[in-house]
């Protein structure tokens, strides 16, 4: 179930990834720091090919496929290991998509209506994107009235030291983040500051 992968940690990495030979060593220095669950964005040329190698060497490890835009997005990552899929929007294209290779889903969603629209497709669980921009922490806060049977994981914008505002809330499952394991980290093979920066994101589940 997508919202029990989600409950694996506060915060959930975004991964974009340059060389599928760092993926098992990022994947190493995560679960040294509590992390077990993460999201390789489909945005480089590395990306599928990183997830099949986590999926394979790190079984241990949950991962997702981010960045999915269109049907041959969401085969390839099923085929490659991903074991949930996460778009910054949502088409039906992306959602049947999603269904037929039975690939669970977190579907963007940046407005009232269009988390509405989900939810009549039988989706509780949304990703709020992008977070910030689309009205932060006074909106998410206030959909918890009206909207009180959806919770959310947002992602854009948000930092170490904000996570915990986000987290606070009683509709938020996790949040997304790049500073875990921002590109330059993983390129530069400093592996011991990403293991550092995940386990200081894993000890915000105390947030919760």
């Amino acid at each position: 179930m997508l919202k029990d992968i989600l409950q694996l940690g506060p915060v959930m990495p975004v991964i974009v990834i340059d060389n599928a030979s760092d993926a098992v060593p990022l994947a190493d220095a995560l679960l040294e720091g509590g992390i077990t669950a993460i999201e390789i964005t489909l945005r480089t040329d590395a990306a599928l090919d990183a997830m099949r190698a986590i999926s394979e060497a790190r079984p241990d490890m949950v991962v997702g496929a981010g960045t999915i835009l269109n049907a041959k997005n969401a085969k390839d990552a099923k085929a490659a290991g991903a074991k949930f899929a996460v778009s910054p929007g949502a088409t039906d294209m992306v959602l049947s998509a999603c269904r037929d290779v039975a690939l669970p889903l977190l579907p963007g969603a940046a407005t009232v209506s269009e988390m509405m629209a989900l939810n009549e497709q039988g989706y509780d669980v949304l990703k709020f994107f992008p977070a910030s921009a689309a009205g932060g922490l006074p909106l998410l806060k206030s959909l918890i009235s009206p909207l009180p049977h959806l919770t959310f994981c947002p992602t854009g914008g948000i930092s170490q030291e904000t996570a915990p505002d986000w987290l606070a809330l009683a509709n938020i499952v996790c949040v997304g983040g790049s500073w875990i394991a921002p590109q330059t980290l993983i390129s530069g093979g400093q592996f011991d500051e990403i293991q550092k920066r995940a386990a200081a994101a894993q000890a915000l589940g105390s947030a919760k």
